[in-house]
């Protein structure tokens, strides 16, 4: 039964999703419909979290919009994501970096090669 459950997931799975890691600065570009209109809409920001695996697997991407904070969670696998970029590798030390929800100073994230 695992094996079955395995293959339709490996039927799901996207493979044009660059590696992506917590710390890295990425653009998820996302289909909106507004209407009967579909437009893209990027949304830039920082990966605080990434959970889970294979099929569902999601990304939870935090930026600073009007000097509110923004967390928008993204499953990596679905068909409204266009695309994602890394526009910065970050170099961290955590897996999760959910301490930045409360930092009043912008987060600076060293770069990595």
């Amino acid at each position: 039964m695992a094996n079955l459950v395995d293959k339709i997931n490996e039927k799901h799975v996207r493979n044009d999703i660059p590696e992506i890691r917590v710390g890295d600065i990425v653009r998820v570009d996302v289909w909106v419909k507004e209407g009967k209109k579909e437009r893209i809409q990027a949304f830039e920001g920082i990966v605080i979290a990434k959970k889970g695996g294979s099929v569902s697997e999601t990304i939870s991407v935090r930026k600073k919009s009007g000097g509110v904070g923004v967390t928008r969670i993204f499953p990596i696998n679905a068909p409204t994501i266009d695309k994602i970029v890394v526009v910065k590798k970050g170099m961290v030390r955590r897996a999760k970096l959910n301490f930045i929800k409360n930092m009043r100073k912008e987060y600076k994230v060293k770069e990595r090669n």
